[in-house]
């Protein structure tokens, strides 16, 4: 039964995917994907994505990322490499005191439905291996940005984020948010935006999940291991502040970022337990699209 199981679940996987430029599952047209094949400790591939450093944005806008978060973000392989078995980690380090961690970005930033249609951003993510115990601190996630924010790097929350993926302090669940309007405050209730109930996943730190998001011009639909579990509709809000949120294109983003705001509002850390070098595990990113939503 399960070497059947097995079998039937391969059988599944193979039917859902396709090539970049092929029709996967549901009719999407594969328009991205990254599979980080390649050896180990080799670093991701500079044509697909760019490394955000420091602590900010180019010129500070809003230090420590605008999120109280306290590590240093590098473009060393001993913070974001290619682990020789088709995985990427990110890795959060330890040394002297000091925090350091990965934070990598398409370079594309034109990611977005078609007119009349839907966009499906998907990841296979096995998160950092640690619990409630050991795991204070850790904020992993999977996300994305809308692309003006590239221009001068300001006018969060109005340009649109959609977090795909939230995980905090080794807690055994997981969140799913949007983030727009104005700060603080707004039709969005920044800066803790639209937020899903957290999600149950006791094995999400560890092995490997699917989360997904479908942005359409209706609405923004979240997925966990293709089940759905959260929905913001364009009538939550104005007009205005959604169109301003996902009319446009998206860059994504993953991460691991240590410390901060939302850490802090789930007890706190990094702390004395707090364990260094436990990565996220990023099996592929996938981006699709369809004409009809």
């Amino acid at each position: 039964m399960r070497v059947l199981a097995a079998l039937t679940t391969v059988i599944v996987l193979l039917a859902g995917c396709s090539g970049p430029g092929g029709q996967g599952a549901g009719g999407f047209d594969e328009i991205f994907r990254d599979d980080f094949d390649g050896a180990a400790g080799t670093p991701v591939a500079v044509e697909r994505w760019v490394h955000d450093v420091g602590t900010c944005y180019p010129g500070c806008p809003a230090p420590q990322w605008g999120t109280g978060e306290i590590e240093t973000m590098t473009d060393s392989v001993d913070n974001v490499a290619l682990d020789g078995k088709g995985n990427l980690a990110i890795t959060p380090r330890l040394r002297d005191g000091a925090w350091t961690s990965g934070r990598i970005a398409t370079r594309r930033s034109n990611f977005r439905y078609p007119p009349g249609g839907t966009m499906r951003v998907e990841a296979r993510i096995a998160l950092p291996a640690v619990t409630r115990g050991d795991g204070a601190g850790y904020w992993p996630a999977f996300w994305m940005l809308g692309e003006r924010l590239r221009d001068g790097y300001t006018g969060w929350p109005g340009v649109g984020e959609i977090d795909i993926l939230e995980a905090v302090n080794g807690l055994p669940q997981i969140y799913g948010a949007m983030h727009c309007g104005v700060f603080p405050g707004g039709p969005c209730g920044e800066p803790m935006g639209l937020t899903s109930p957290g999600q149950a996943c006791e094995s999400c730190h560890g092995t490997f999940h699917t989360y997904a998001v479908e942005v359409s011009a209706a609405e923004v639909r979240w997925y966990l291991d293709g089940r759905h579990f959260f929905t913001v509709a364009s009538t939550r809000v104005d007009p205005h502040t959604w169109r301003e949120a996902v009319d446009h294109g998206f860059f994504l983003i993953l991460n691991v970022a240590i410390g901060g705001g939302y850490p802090a509002a789930y007890g706190g850390g990094p702390n004395a337990g707090t364990v260094p070098g436990r990565p996220m595990l990023v099996d592929y990113v996938s981006v699709r699209v369809k004409s009809t939503a």
